[in-house]
């Protein structure tokens, strides 16, 4: 893992709302690609969001129109907004960096991503 660090997770019922955090202060470039993944038990880690000050953001289907990413320079911190969150949106949620904003777009595979973050968990109950 590399020098990303997310918080913000936690527990809440479904309907509910939760804000993720990443601290970037080692990839401030624009030229990275920052993205959101997730990673249920036994499934496999799939893309969410990504987000380039060049190209914008990109969601996956599953979270359009409900989740939304954001990058604060000032502070360094990428966001993930998740409103009228889900029991399927249960799983870890990792920040990753990627090289290059060629291509930043949350159909991604977690290989085309260099730098991770250790994860939060995500709990929503129905």
């Amino acid at each position: 893992h590399g020098q990303l660090v997310e918080s913000g997770g936690g527990s809440v019922q479904a309907g509910e709302s939760l804000r993720l955090s990443c601290d970037t202060s080692r990839y401030t470039s624009v030229s990275y690609c920052m993205g959101w993944f997730r990673q249920a038990p036994e499934k496999r880690r799939e893309g969410v969001a990504t987000f380039n000050s060049v190209s914008g953001p990109d969601y996956a289907d599953s979270v359009k129109g409900r989740f939304t990413i954001s990058k604060d320079n000032a502070k360094n911190t990428l966001y993930l907004q998740m409103n009228g969150l889900k029991p399927e949106d249960s799983a870890m949620y990792y920040c990753a960096a990627r090289h290059t904003w060629a291509a930043c777009n949350a159909g991604l595979p977690d290989g085309a991503f260099n730098y991770w973050g250790q994860g939060t968990q995500v709990t929503v109950s129905s």
